[in-house]
């Protein structure tokens, strides 16, 4: 018997098919295998067009439907993860009405704030966990002022992952969890933001029907299950976006548990039992998979979005495409601090935890006496995990900890420069994991559908590959160049 994930990110498309007995991934492809096109026709925008989506995960799904040859009789589930905070719009007919606003468009920020401003901070933070910001709700608000025809043509608003279900199962349905995304939930009265949804004079009925998290939330149709070559009636069980569903895939469910990542933007989540919030909202607060009104779970989210995308820049446009192992042995080579060299890797939209201000990357301390291409590789990968190191010290300050950060063997946790340097200015032990989005998307469709017995039972097989410890000889040296990192962001957020 096996279980089917999918990962549907902004660079590409995942899916993986895990064995429910042993737990093992027999087969998984992505696609495409460059990244994905983002459109950007003005600065700070960023779109997608959700038929490419489906358009990859159709090729991934074939890829591994041809390499293991399974009888697709045998695929008891489908779960699907997602690229967080995106808007997608549709018509009665299920018609995508424009591309999708996705995560790190950073157009819709000034609405965000000036909602927040009109709701009341205090309102905001002690019932939604955050401000409107530059979130769905607000993008949606962005629509309303500026493409009118189109907004009266909406049927529904909905996230990446609810139009990939959509798209299988014929239904047009989101979660609690998915809502949180979009600051679209009041985690005190348990249901829509009433506050948000006045503000922005949004209309309720463009908000689609609640299911939970894990259960069977359509089924595909005959129609889509011939487009995909699985069978009709194959559960679509669970959804959740791609920061709540890597917790689940390092199995980080519980209160003081975290997880990270780092792909085209890097997060730390924390998960909490307390509803806090950060009096500046830098970081944010969503329903976690297993949060519900009797057992509250929610993910604390710092966000660093120039991280992968600063790396894969570097390669094309400065190591002169070579691969991010050869770019990875050349920042070793470079000493701890990376001889001064001081680089700023906020060059991907509006950073949250800067209280969304968009200040772009920057490259500081050049000597050209002294510094080469392996100088500007290690600060890179500095710059990005001080970002982290950063935004983590105000998760501290709503009693969120690391000592112990979960982590998939993947993107930049393949450098030993990035994860050494994540140990060291953390003070925190890092485990690696074999496992993926799309991995635990399929643990989570398999639960949703009543195949595991538990999250646990789901999660049986999660292998531990690396551990990495805090090199307590070197602290001192990552504190010194992380304080002078420190020094040229407060220097650039003052000008």
């Amino acid at each position: 018997m096996y279980v089917l994930g999918f990962d549907v990110g902004s660079s590409s498309v995942k899916a993986s098919l895990v064995d429910t007995a042993s737990g093992r991934c027999v087969g998984s492809s992505f696609q495409p295998k460059q990244e994905m096109v983002i459109q950007a026709t003005r600065p700070g925008w960023a779109e997608q067009d959700p038929e490419l989506w489906w358009k990859y995960l159709k090729m991934a799904l074939t890829d591994v439907l041809i390499r293991t040859s399974v009888d697709i009789n045998t695929i008891k589930s489908i779960g699907i993860s997602y690229q967080m905070h995106g808007l997608v719009l549709v018509d009665k007919e299920h018609k995508v009405l424009r591309p999708s606003i996705i995560w790190c468009d950073s157009r819709a920020v000034e609405i965000g704030n000036k909602a927040f401003e009109k709701i009341g901070a205090k309102q905001c933070l002690e019932n939604m966990l955050n401000s409107p910001g530059n979130f769905t709700a607000s993008k949606l608000m962005w629509i309303k002022e500026n493409e009118p025809g189109l907004y009266r043509k909406i049927y529904k608003i909905m996230l990446p992952g609810d139009y990939i279900a959509m798209r299988m199962t014929g239904e047009v349905k989101t979660t609690i969890s998915g809502l949180s995304e979009g600051i679209l939930w009041n985690f005190r009265n348990h249901g829509l933001s009433e506050q948000v949804l006045k503000v922005y004079d949004i209309d309720p009925v463009l908000i689609p029907e609640i299911v939970p998290t894990f259960s069977v939330q359509g089924v595909l149709t005959a129609k889509t299950a011939n487009e995909l070559g699985l069978q009709a009636g194959t559960p679509v069980s669970y959804r959740a976006g791609d920061q709540p569903n890597n917790a689940l895939s390092l199995n980080v469910l519980n209160p003081g548990e975290i997880a990270a990542t780092a792909g085209t933007s890097g997060v730390v989540y924390g998960i909490s039992d307390v509803i806090k919030y950060d009096l500046l909202s830098r970081v944010n607060t969503f329903a976690h998979v297993n949060h519900d009104n009797e057992s509250t779970r929610l993910g604390v989210l710092l966000c660093v979005n120039g991280t992968g995308i600063l790396n894969s820049w570097l390669r094309k446009n400065i190591a002169a495409n070579g691969s991010y192992d050869e770019m990875n042995n050349l920042a070793s080579n470079v000493n701890i601090g990376s001889d001064g060299l001081v680089v700023l890797p906020f060059g991907n939209g509006a950073e949250r935890m800067l209280g969304n201000a968009d200040i772009g990357s920057n490259i500081a301390n050049i000597n050209f006496n002294i510094h080469t291409l392996a100088h500007l590789l290690r600060a890179a990968q500095e710059g990005i995990v001080f970002a982290f190191k950063y935004g983590i010290e105000v998760m501290e300050g709503m009693g969120i900890s690391p000592s112990v950060i979960r982590a998939g063997n993947a993107n930049m946790f393949l450098s030993p420069v990035f994860r050494d340097t994540l140990s060291g200015i953390t003070g925190s032990v890092i485990e690696l994991y074999d496992t993926d989005g799309a991995r635990g998307a399929a643990f989570g469709g398999g639960f949703g559908a009543g195949i595991y017995k538990s999250l646990n039972d789901a999660l049986a097989g999660l292998k531990k590959l690396k551990i990495i410890e805090p090199d307590d000889t070197k602290t001192g040296q990552y504190q010194n160049a992380y304080e002078r990192w420190k020094t040229n962001l407060e220097t650039k957020l003052k000008n």
